[in-house]
């Protein structure tokens, strides 16, 4: 199912304004769709209606029967998995072969791993002898925080807003999501789903637009939205974390990365390269998580320079119904336009181009689309912008390295602090550097490799705060201590 018209959700109703924006698709750049615009009004209705859900049937439930709901929202979204994944295919581009394995089966499945989890976290208890020789007790309680504004990217848009909204409805919150301009069709479907299986009125509210004077900053200014979480670029975080000042209401920030790969010489060779291919060009480089700096220690450096090469020249590029392809369009020509540019810098920047460094020849309409190649540079110093500053496309620059502690320093020598992948079969060497880099999550002989179990989040300017397992308790719950005298 693609709908022309994509509304905003309120209140269990799906809602049309009247201003309205394109929605397009980033094979061929044609518009498949209109996108109404949620302003100031639609905001403010989604947020009392998600308040009054607090107070009514969705405040008042028990939690076994509000996990009961989610598990019939898994079902649910599986029964429409191909509708999922064709509205999340038409918005992304991305292969299907990518997204029916990983953006719509993550995307239920972060509600049943949530709805599970409430079900067993303990809270604390404490006895105590009173001043007076008597005695009390103490016991945490959690409550839900409230109403949660979710705003959302547009790399993995089901996934990461499920992300959220899936610990946010489990702990017993109400939620208004914005998600991307670009990306909206999920988020809407979503919809569909919470009123078939009956999810209260207001419970789950969605408010279509951009940022600045529109729906984003509308959400992240309103005074009655009690938490802020947030994935995408660092300088919106930022921006979302000072309209977060007023009321002293809490973040949860996930932002920018620019993250390494490390490669020791005695590492599998074959798996490095699978991996590393893996993390540099999954969903054409846009994923948070993915490594656009690898180093290599020397002595294997120009076999892995050829190996990678020879990878990335074997992307199959193509539409999302192609079942060979593994490597799609960038989301947007603002965003093709972007990462070009930074092809140019690298160039300018003394960088040998290895592969790729420009558009691939697409035939017909595709020709208009929002294609990139898979490009590999070599050459810069640790100083050049395109090892500084995130691109989020499929690049990387590999660079060779011969010491341990070298290599830690230029790894950590950057602004973010996101993630890393580290490729050794010395397991001290692997416990060691990954406790040295300065990141939110190191992987060793793998990449993107979750369980959701595990505390999620970044480091310096990539992120504040930590979801996932209890973690996502912590941020979406208000613990109060009860203390009673006996």
């Amino acid at each position: 199912m693609i709908a022309d018209k994509i509304l905003n959700f309120i209140d269990g109703e799906y809602v049309a304004t009247d201003k309205w924006y394109e929605n397009r698709n980033p094979i061929n750049n044609k518009v498949i769709g209109m996108v109404a615009e949620a302003g100031e009004k639609e905001v403010n209705a989604a947020v009392k209606a998600a308040k009054a859900a607090l107070k009514g049937p969705w405040g008042s439930m028990s939690l076994q029967k509000r996990i009961e709901l989610l598990e019939a929202l898994v079902v649910e979204i599986n029964n429409r998995f191909d509708d999922f994944l064709e509205a999340e295919c038409a918005d992304t581009g991305k292969p299907k072969s990518m997204a029916s394995h990983v953006d719509i089966p993550r995307g239920a499945a972060n509600f049943k791993v949530f709805a599970d989890m409430v079900k067993n976290v303990p809270t604390e208890f404490f006895e105590m002898t009173t001043p007076d020789g008597g005695k009390a007790i103490n016991y945490g309680y959690r409550r839900p925080v409230g109403v949660v504004g979710v705003i959302c990217p547009w790399n993995l848009p089901l996934l990461l807003m499920t992300w959220k909204v899936g610990p946010a409805l489990a702990c017993g919150n109400t939620v208004v999501v914005k998600p991307s301009e670009d990306t909206p069709r999920t988020a809407a479907l979503l919809g569909e789903v919470m009123n078939k299986v009956g999810i209260p009125k207001g419970v789950y509210n969605v408010v279509n637009g951009f940022g600045a004077n529109s729906a984003g900053a509308f959400l992240t200014a309103h005074p009655e939205v009690n938490a802020l979480t947030f994935t995408g670029e660092t300088r919106t975080g930022e921006v979302i974390m000072k309209a977060a000042a007023n009321g002293s209401r809490p973040v949860s920030l996930e932002m920018g990365g620019k993250n390494a790969a490390i490669v020791f010489a005695d590492c599998d060779f074959d798996k490095a390269i699978e991996g590393t291919l893996r993390s540099v060009f999954l969903n054409c480089g846009q994923v948070c998580l993915g490594t656009e700096r690898v180093y290599v220690e020397r002595p294997i450096f120009d076999k892995f320079v050829a190996a990678l090469k020879a990878g990335a020249e074997g992307m199959k590029i193509g539409v999302p119904d192609d079942p060979a392809a593994n490597f799609g369009p960038l989301v947007s020509k603002k965003h093709q336009e972007k990462v070009l540019s930074y092809y140019k810098v690298a160039v300018e920047e003394g960088a040998t181009v290895v592969t790729g460094g420009g558009v691939p020849d697409m035939p017909g309409e595709l020709a208009d689309g929002c294609w990139v190649q898979p490009t590999i540079w070599t050459g810069l110093p640790e100083t050049a912008r395109v090892i500084k500053e995130e691109i989020f496309g499929p690049c990387c620059h590999i660079a060779p390295f011969d010491a341990e502690d070298e290599v830690l320093e230029k790894a950590n020598d950057n602004k973010y602090g996101l993630a890393c992948a580290i490729w050794t079969q010395d397991v001290s060497r692997a416990h060691r550097v990954a406790q040295k880099m300065e990141v939110g999550i190191s992987w060793v002989n793998s990449w993107f490799l979750r369980d959701l179990r595990t505390p999620f989040g970044g480091s310096k300017q990539s992120g504040i705060g930590r979801e996932g397992g209890v973690h996502s308790l912590e941020f979406y719950t208000d613990l109060k201590n009860v203390c009673i005298k006996l």
